[in-house]
């Protein structure tokens, strides 16, 4: 690819914020372009935003220290600053309701990480290894809001993500799995840092 797909981050100062800004430095598709969070942080360069709190454990990549953090709550500010917005919004389910809709209405698609669509009937849940099918459900989606461009996809819960991958693999290859036992190992909270905070001690 000669030139990289301009994205955003939604939330980009919270912990699964940080974790996309980490996980998009030096990406092969795309390339941060705009990030944004709460009025608090909104103005700040993205390094002094969280300077204090950055949680990764590895330095802030350098083609994202130095934008400024714009306010998530305007979704026109936007337009025209990146291609689609990945959704790390951390604050009530029905305000990220409201405000994913708000950027897919000014025709950004979001593509969120947060669970407050995750059963909204017209947005697609993907694993796009097994249900990539799912996106035909867009287009109903947008007829029905009246979005020309923008739409809202989502992630599934993290546990899910892990174990419907191989178990797609052996239901396709005429294994049917008729029980099976996960356990999984992941956050202590989908609060966000400090969700727990008391967990810091183990260990210390």
């Amino acid at each position: 690819m000669s030139e990289k797909i301009k994205v955003g981050v939604l939330g980009a100062t919270g912990m699964v914020g940080q974790r996309y800004i980490k996980l998009l430095e030096n990406h092969p598709w795309f390339e941060v372009s705009y990030v944004a969070a709460s009025p608090r942080s909104a103005g700040k360069l993205y390094k002094d935003a969280v300077s204090s709190r950055w949680l990764i454990g590895a330095d802030i990549p350098e083609g994202v220290a130095n934008l400024t953090v714009q306010d998530a709550n305007d979704a026109k500010l936007a337009m025209g600053k990146c291609s689609f917005v990945f959704s790390a919004l951390e604050m009530g389910k029905d305000e990220i309701k409201a405000l994913e809709e708000a950027y897919a209405a000014e025709g950004i698609p979001v593509v969120s990480n947060a669970s407050a669509n995750r059963w909204t009937p017209d947005v697609p849940m993907l694993v796009p290894e097994i249900n990539y099918s799912h996106l035909d459900i867009i287009k109903k989606q947008q007829a029905h809001h009246g979005w020309s461009k923008g739409f809202i996809a989502v992630k599934p819960n993290c546990s899910l993500q892990t174990y419907m991958m191989p178990l797609h693999a052996l239901i396709m290859a005429g294994y049917p799995v008729k029980r099976m036992i996960v356990t999984t190992e992941q956050a202590v909270s989908g609060a966000g840092y400090p969700g727990v905070p008391s967990y810091d001690m183990i260990d210390n």
